[in-house]
């Protein structure tokens, strides 16, 4: 037995499977990549061979956050004045930002994506799944294997988005010729990344999702391909639906978003979309009939200034929700600890506008976890159990921060917000994170080589 004893925690957020609750002064032993157990005095008849005791006093331990949509190579082009969305329309954005995301090489990529999932680790991430859907043909097409490679560098478990676009410009596509694949291409290539990285095994560190980029700007027959091949190989999907684009959608196909890919498949358990802020009520019941999930980014709402999705109605309609950063385009940083409290917030905002009360600051955390897990089809991840993975967070509660919060752990986050870094987080029983350091790694040398990659491309 390997594992950690996290003695006399203050807290720890518990879900034996019929939802979250706080146990206070317990303890919470580790065993390999797994919670063996919590309780008191778990350490009272001797040590276990190979396990670490630690001192938790003080602490509230979470579950691990679960990232559920996030653009990485986006951390590249983030806080750029002349990128600014206040000062832009939208279509003169994207005539902006597209060109310089071609730009980017392989080693962006790879640097990118450490910079993101270090950000994501160090407020309380174990989980992430990205959207990559940019593929500049100079860059070539291991792109995402290079993503797995940092994954693998921090510790990170990791659920690759194989994203594409397939319609050209003079379609109606938003999206550069030189960042365009074939059907045949994309479909192919995740075949490949399925075929060498995916596993279904308990504790998985690897899966692959069939990711096509949105139907705005790709061919019917992307998506098609991408249920079937899907569907046969047993992984997920993805895709943005409901950002802005549905009457355009109804334009060209005579179907808005929804109906368009219910229609083809493109729906179902084994599938979750990203964003859907303008979406009508008929139409989340629709996807909350077929079990499709939705991942809610949040922040890009400032930003961008459309409206705040109705996270309310999609909660009332029953539809699995998660939450996302989004990419640095439109929310320029990695941090889904923050996501939680602009989530509650901007619904408290909105309320009075809304037919559906605001859900307690509790579910938003549980939509960061088990909501999350549920979104890439996890059962071993989001909660803390005996027989879950031991992804976990850390808050050393004893701060000034904290005083006249503690008696309610579950609220604290989307409630209060943290505003610091974790003391600790853990990904498969492993301590990536702990006291301000990446466990073996040099985060001064891993800002300089991001830096140095980011120095080459002409921006």
């Amino acid at each position: 037995m390997a594992g950690y004893l996290l003695k006399n925690c203050a807290a720890v957020v518990v879900d034996e499977g019929d939802g979250p609750a706080v146990r206070r002064n317990v303890d919470l032993l580790t065993d390999g990549p797994a919670v063996k157990a919590i309780g008191t005095d778990l350490g009272a008849h001797g040590m276990p061979a190979g396990v670490t005791a630690i001192d938790a006093d003080g602490w509230f331990v979470y579950p691990g956050l679960i990232n559920t949509h996030h653009h990485f190579f986006q951390c590249f082009v983030r806080n750029r004045a002349d990128l600014d969305w206040t000062k832009l329309a939208v279509i003169e954005w994207l005539d902006r930002i597209y060109p310089v995301f071609a730009r980017l090489d392989e080693e962006s990529f790879y640097h990118s994506s450490v910079t993101a999932m270090a950000e994501l680790i160090k407020h309380g991430c174990t989980t992430a799944f990205d959207h990559q859907y940019n593929f500049p043909r100079h860059a070539g097409k291991r792109l995402i294997d290079r993503q797995f490679e940092a994954a693998d560098l921090l510790g990170m478990r990791f659920h690759a988005g194989r994203g594409g676009n397939s319609l050209p410009k003079s379609e109606g596509s938003t999206i550069p010729d030189e960042m365009l694949e074939t059907t045949d291409a994309f479909i192919g290539d995740c075949e490949r990344l399925i075929d060498a990285y995916h596993d279904s095994a308990p504790f998985s560190m690897r899966q692959v999702v069939v990711s096509p980029c949105q139907p705005v700007n790709s061919y019917r027959e992307t998506f098609v391909e991408s249920v079937r091949l899907a569907r046969d190989r047993g992984v997920f999907l993805h895709t943005h639906v409901g950002e802005g684009e549905s009457e355009v959608m109804r334009a060209r196909h005579g179907l808005r978003t929804v109906d368009y890919l219910e229609e083809m498949g493109f729906a179902g358990p084994d599938t979750f979309y990203a964003h859907c802020w303008e979406l009508t009520r008929d139409e989340l019941a629709t996807m909350a009939a077929s079990g499709t999930g939705v991942s809610h980014c949040p922040e890009p709402v400032y930003l961008v200034g459309e409206q705040v999705t109705d996270i309310p109605a999609m909660d009332a309609l029953g539809l699995r929700i998660g939450l996302g950063c989004d990419g640095a385009a439109s929310n320029d940083n990695s941090n889904l600890m923050h996501c939680l409290h602009s989530a509650y917030m901007l619904q408290c905002l909105v309320s009075s506008t809304r037919a559906d009360p605001v859900p307690p600051p509790a579910d938003f955390l549980a939509y960061a976890t088990t909501g999350g897990a549920s979104l890439l089809g996890r059962k071993d991840i989001g909660r803390l159990a005996p027989g879950m993975a031991a992804d976990l967070f850390v808050i050393d509660s004893r701060r000034m921060d904290y005083v006249g919060t503690r008696h309610d752990p579950l609220s604290l986050i989307p409630r209060v917000g943290i505003g610091m870094a974790t003391d600790m987080t853990m990904i498969n029983g492993r301590i990536v994170w702990q006291d301000g350091a990446f466990a073996g790694l040099d985060e001064r040398k891993l800002f300089a080589d991001a830096e140095q990659a980011l120095a080459r491309i002409e921006m």
